[in-house]
């Protein structure tokens, strides 16, 4: 374990100035509701100490601040990676960069898409009956509908914002996307501004049904661009883009505080768990200097890198039901899918790296990972196993020789990451390289899910065990229009994992219909339901 030491004095307790609502005190903490909203909002290039809570003295945050005092701050969280869209990634399919689908930027090689196996935390809930929306930065290509790398493909009914890469480093854009339709803008609107109308929107929108909301912001990445100038930084002695670059980290702030304002107005705060984290350490791109602001504490480097500064982010949750606490435990952002999936009470994938942290958040015991594991590819690899983390570099990158560099290092006593150990104890290093070897390679997950395939007047409805458990008494049916409802004949009494089974629906026309599977796991009853339109292929 790891009592993160700092330069800083970290800020604890009620702090001074906060604009938030006073959350129940710890005495009226509770138990989670089985049918609990989530809310996941991701930063992007927000650095580990850019927040208050986390020391930052020269930005203000006083609602995030007040989220950390009144929930879980968890001091040793870590991104999926130290950029961008393989981050991404990892956190909406559960798997570290050395599995997942996307593992570079763009400017990094070819970056792929994702895939109809690429089951995100979207999708699984969507599946529970969750109305799910995407607002934001999506960051996977290509700019087209119907592709399954599209948001609305990979479990988000609703969507609004950008889908490529680059085209969410316009604060101006000419235009977004909502669903499959481009939004003429003209550049006339602060996209942040759109997200959060639509968020709130999407909020308090009145349905029986429990929601996701992934609110992927483009703040604070460059360029350092706010509405209406740097507000209370416009007199310091900084650089424009710094000035901008703490603006924009205190709109994100405001931005989060409004967000929490429309769970209360709405009615659901008591029954929404809220998530807050970025994509990777902070940048330092187009005149904004981190190391002005102290963005990492005592966290060496920043975004791109694999030392702590790159990859280690800001995570706290947030509900009226949580006790304040710290938690100094490792987890990753991969760990967020199986930690919703366990709140949601739905079957967890199996085969994905992340663990749930569900007990952490009231303070129990929960499962450790045995190793974190970070890759960029033709670049540098990083593996933390305890209190050890073993960074390697590829040739010519870093600095490295022809050969490549291992470097070694104790976080116990060492965060900063000044004492390179390699050469002391090179028979850990070795041992860290072959476990960091055996960790990358394909993707190890199973099928999961519902699958509707229709043409004319035949529509094939397969539910495929993804889970590590058997679903028993599984049941197939399909709803048409006008409350009508056809049920599989016969019922399956197991299906075990890796398993699937399928049944066969006579229709008419070209019309809507939406597959349903019942079934048993866990000691819980469960039911999946998806969408779909008969003369189409659908995962």
């Amino acid at each position: 374990m790891i009592d993160a030491p700092s330069r800083r004095t970290l800020l604890t307790g009620a702090l001074a100035g906060m604009t938030l609502p006073s959350a129940a005190s710890p005495a009226r903490a509770a138990a989670f509701p089985a049918r609990l909203n989530f809310v996941v909002i991701l930063a992007d290039d927000l650095g580990w100490g850019e927040i208050g809570s986390q020391g930052q003295r020269m930005i203000a945050t006083p609602n995030l601040d007040k989220l950390a005092a009144e929930g879980v701050r968890f001091e040793a969280a870590y991104s999926g990676a130290p950029l961008c869209a393989p981050s991404r990634c990892s956190l909406l399919t559960g798997l570290h960069a050395g599995h997942a689908t996307v593992r570079e930027n763009p400017e990094g090689g070819a970056q792929r898409s994702l895939t109809e196996a690429d089951l995100t935390f979207g999708e699984l809930l969507q599946l529970a009956g969750y109305r799910t929306a995407c607002i934001g930065k999506w960051g996977f290509g290509p700019e087209k509908a119907g592709q399954a790398s599209h948001p609305n493909e990979r479990g988000f009914s609703e969507f609004f914002g950008y889908i490529g890469h680059r085209h969410a480093h316009q604060y101006y854009p000419e235009y977004l996307w909502h669903n499959d339709t481009p939004v003429p803008l003209a550049r006339e609107a602060y996209a942040p501004d759109l997200f959060l109308e639509r968020a709130v929107d999407f909020i308090k929108q009145p349905s029986d049904q429990p929601f996701l909301l992934y609110y992927a912001t483009n703040l604070p990445h460059s360029p350092s661009v706010i509405p209406g100038g740097a507000g209370q930084y416009a007199r310091k002695p900084w650089t424009r883009a710094n000035r901008g670059h703490a603006a924009q980290v205190t709109r994100l702030d405001t931005d989060v505080a409004k967000i929490v304002r429309a769970l209360r107005e709405a009615d659901v705060a008591e029954d929404t768990l809220v998530l807050f984290t970025s994509d990777n350490g902070p940048h330092r791109e187009r005149g904004v200097t981190p190391w002005l602001f102290d963005s990492n504490g005592p966290l060496r480097a920043d975004k791109r890198d694999l030392y702590e500064g790159g990859i280690r982010v800001p995570l706290i949750a947030w509900s009226p039901k949580l006790r304040p606490r710290v938690e100094k435990r490792p987890v990753a952002l991969y760990d967020i899918l199986p930690t919703l999936a366990e709140l949601a009470e739905v079957p967890v994938p199996d085969r994905i790296d992340g663990l749930s942290f569900r007990r952490l958040l009231n303070g129990r015991s929960a499962p450790r990972h045995d190793h974190l594991v970070w890759n960029r590819p033709r670049k540098a690899q990083a593996i933390r196993r305890g209190r050890w983390k073993a960074i390697r570099f590829a040739p010519g990158i870093a600095g490295a020789g022809p050969e490549g560099r291992v470097e070694l290092y104790d976080l116990a006593t060492d965060l900063g990451e000044q004492r390179d150990l390699a050469q002391r104890r090179p028979e850990l290093a070795t041992e860290l390289m072959t476990l960091l070897d055996e960790a990358i390679g394909p993707d190890p997950r199973r099928p999961y899910g519902l699958k509707v395939m229709g043409a004319a007047d035949e529509v094939t409805v397969t539910l495929v065990n993804g889970s590590a458990e058997p679903w028993r008494r599984v049941r197939l049916g399909l709803d048409l229009a006008q409350g009508r409802r056809l049920a599989a004949r016969d019922e399956v009494a197991t299906l075990l994992p890796g398993e699937e089974c399928s049944a066969v629906f006579r229709v008419s026309g070209d019309r809507p219909v939406t597959a349903s599977a019942a079934f048993r796991a866990d000691g819980r009853r469960h039911t999946f339901r998806r969408r779909a339109r008969v003369e189409r292929a659908l995962m």
